[in-house]
């Protein structure tokens, strides 16, 4: 095949590609935000907000090697030499299978694998073209693959179960005292968390930068001291601030004001219209405006009505009703959860935005790779003319950049039908409780990421969701239905993917020609 040749099969890739990418944000990224917006430490509007930079960070910086693994270690690619081109026809085929399930299971609100989508689709395409013998079934290809997928929710369910029962025996659960251990606590897991992200950042960072340059031997210390000033200054700054923000009611704090909380005097609001709205403070100038918008919304122009209605279709999929959404179908499960002090739980859920961040950031490092590995592969037959046998050839950074966006755009759009089957219905999430899950998932996807499984981040946060609700002792905190279906969507995922790949690309690989 001459380079630069069948640039229509390219174009078609990325198109392919993006809409896949943009499932992958319509299901998966529920599973690195629901638990926030479920527990209401987070409006849907502001977890989206979070996703768009966390999940295309993620994405960028730590993308490259599951894309490696998704490209080349499924596939005996060396089948493809002589034929190229119907290699890049054959991953286009695999995008198209993935994305039309994905979109397909997140119209219905089905929490699916998007990582069983992709490997599903690219074996349909392997058994179409050559039979069985075309796909790696070995543990260095899909056999490795589908033990990562029955691993890691055993992994991610302990591990989430053992940071929330941490929790909850030095914390929660003294109840006079449970708001000053969790200001001890909270620094701590603060301090962890943010050294682990620089961990993985610098033993798994983007190759240009040499970050996994950096020797061996002073990775623990540089670990080690982050951690130490980070857990510092959380306790002497942040802590206080939370302190006097939750406990102290100084509800005019504003969150710059962390960087200064010992130097500067109380916050306590003196406007005596203020009312109080569960967790929101609503004066009677805002209620006021908000009574007058219908008025100021008839004597608009025709040109501010057509922003306006811009806005309002942009802004459709970040204004829906999750953490309440159905909230009395769940209501008996929910009592079966043990409840802890409301003030503490608090402390969780500033804590909280902060893992939900980290778990987006690791399903963006790890679940790229099901939208951008086939594309990589077609854009490097398009340029070069040949099948790369390792499948190890570094993926150009424009191919992660756009995986990332799409996750970003489906997110936006799409992603609040995933997000309500997760959020609460499962069982009942507190912000303890949410970030417990949150920091057992991403600890067991950025691992899987550093190593090269692209493990599902719905089979982790499902295990860590699963683990966590067993915690409160009853089998009925848990909504056994939901999950019996989250694992028959799993089945299901694999055979419907690769059937629809596997038929198109026959009949695009078989049907008559012209001439």
């Amino acid at each position: 095949m001459d380079p630069f040749s069948y640039l229509w099969v390219l174009i078609l890739g990325i198109i392919v590609a993006f809409a896949d990418g943009f499932g992958i944000g319509a299901n998966d990224v529920a599973n690195s935000f629901s638990t926030s917006v479920g527990s209401k430490s987070l409006t849907l509007k502001q977890a989206c907000t979070i996703a768009v930079f966390t999940e295309f960070g993620g994405a960028f910086l730590f993308g490259q090697k599951t894309t490696e693994t998704v490209r080349g270690q499924i596939l005996k690619v060396e089948l493809f030499a002589e034929r190229p081109e119907i290699l890049m026809l054959g991953m286009v085929c695999s995008l198209f299978g993935s994305a039309t399930w994905v979109i397909f299971a997140s119209s219905r609100g089905w929490p699916v694998s998007t990582t069983h989508s992709i490997v599903g689709a690219i074996i349909g395409v392997g058994i179409s073209a050559f039979g069985m013998g075309a796909v790696e079934w070995t543990y260095k290809g899909v056999l490795g693959i589908i033990a990562s997928w029955l691993i890691s929710p055993l992994i991610a369910g302990v591990v989430a179960p053992f940071i929330f029962l941490a929790t909850k025996y030095l914390v929660l659960v003294h109840q006079d005292t449970s708001f000053q251990r969790g200001l001890v606590a909270v620094p701590v897991y603060f301090g962890i968390t943010i050294a682990i992200n620089v961990l993985f950042l610098i033993t798994n960072g983007v190759k240009s930068l040499n970050l996994d340059k950096v020797p061996a031997q002073i990775i623990g210390p540089i670990v080690v001291g982050i951690t130490l000033v980070m857990s510092a200054f959380s306790y002497f700054f942040y802590a206080q601030w939370l302190r006097r923000k939750i406990l102290g009611k100084e509800i005019n704090l504003r969150w710059y004001h962390i960087f200064v909380i010992p130097f500067i005097g109380p916050r306590y609001s003196n406007n005596p219209d203020i009312i109080e709205m569960g967790e929101r403070n609503l004066t009677k100038d805002t209620i006021d405006d908000s009574i007058s918008s219908i008025e100021i919304r008839k004597e608009t122009t025709y040109f501010q009505a057509f922003f306006a209605r811009i806005k309002e279709i942009l802004q459709r999929g970040v204004e829906k009703e999750i953490a309440d959404y159905k909230a009395h179908a769940n209501q008996e499960m929910h009592d079966f959860a043990t409840k802890y002090d409301p003030d503490t739980e608090r402390l969780y859920s500033f804590l909280q935005v902060m893992t939900g961040s980290f778990a987006s950031f690791a399903h963006g490092s790890n679940d790229v790779a099901n939208a951008v590995g086939p594309l990589s592969t077609i854009y490097l037959i398009y340029s070069t003319g040949a099948v790369d046998p390792s499948g190890l050839t570094p993926t150009p950074l424009w191919v992660l950049a756009l995986g990332g966006a799409a996750i970003d755009v489906g997110l936006i759009f799409y992603g609040y039908h995933v997000m309500r089957s997760l959020g609460n219905q499962i069982t009942y999430h507190s912000p303890s409780r949410g970030f417990s899950m949150e920091l057992g998932t991403s600890l067991t996807v950025l691992t899987a990421s550093k190593i090269g499984f692209p493990i599902s981040t719905t089979h982790c946060i499902t295990g860590a969701t699963a683990g966590v609700g067993l915690c409160n002792g009853k089998f009925k905190a848990l909504n056994w239905k939901l999950l019996a279906w989250c694992f028959f969507s799993w089945m299901l995922t694999l055979p419907a993917a690769g059937t629809i790949a596997g038929l198109l690309f026959a009949f695009a690989t078989h049907s008559p020609k012209l001439g």
